[in-house]
């Protein structure tokens, strides 16, 4: 029976982290069900969802356990599928402005007033090309339930981008 395990690791970013991960995952009989990794100033991260049956996920505790010593912080967790969103409408938000303080927070919040869930949230800042004005830039998933009006949601939205001098796109996810 196919089990899941939940991991965080951080650690001083250096070659071969995601090596070290991902084969004791495979050397323990796990396999790689979704990830995230990515340097994070001078540490690294990374978050897994990883599958098998009980013993290989047991066995990988144990293991991943003993990388510790090297530094790595790690946080394990077993979990289940998530339960299938029925009627909810995938979409997707790309959203690019001057880096300001609080812009997750106030479209987060936008969302969570309407009963929107962000399923995956990525951001980064970054220099502008030419000026070297700093900016920021975001991209969401979003399960919208299927009783909000999208006429009225993106107008709101659109509003609510002007008022924060963001530059936005609401759009449905293309399969």
């Amino acid at each position: 029976m196919k089990q899941l395990l939940a991991i965080s690791a951080i650690g001083t970013d250096r070659t071969g982290m995601v090596h070290d991960l991902t084969r004791t995952i495979a050397e323990c009989g796990g396999s790689l069900h979704e990830s995230r990794m990515i340097a994070l100033g001078s540490e690294f991260a990374a978050l897994m969802l990883v599958s098998g049956n009980w013993h290989s996920l047991a066995r990988l505790e144990t293991e991943l356990k003993k990388l510790t010593e090297s530094g790595l912080i790690l946080e394990l967790k077993r979990t289940e599928e998530r339960a299938a969103r029925t009627g909810m409408l995938p979409y997707s938000v790309d959203a690019v402005c001057l880096d300001q303080t609080g812009v997750v927070s106030k479209l987060s919040g936008f969302f969570s007033t309407r009963g929107i869930d962000i399923s995956e949230l990525n951001t980064r800042s970054y220099a502008a090309a030419h000026t070297g004005a700093p900016m920021f830039a975001l991209q969401m998933l979003l399960n919208i339930p299927s009783r909000v009006q999208l006429a009225v949601l993106r107008e709101d939205f659109m509003d609510f981008c002007d008022n924060l001098n963001l530059d936005a796109i609401l759009e449905p996810v293309k399969n």
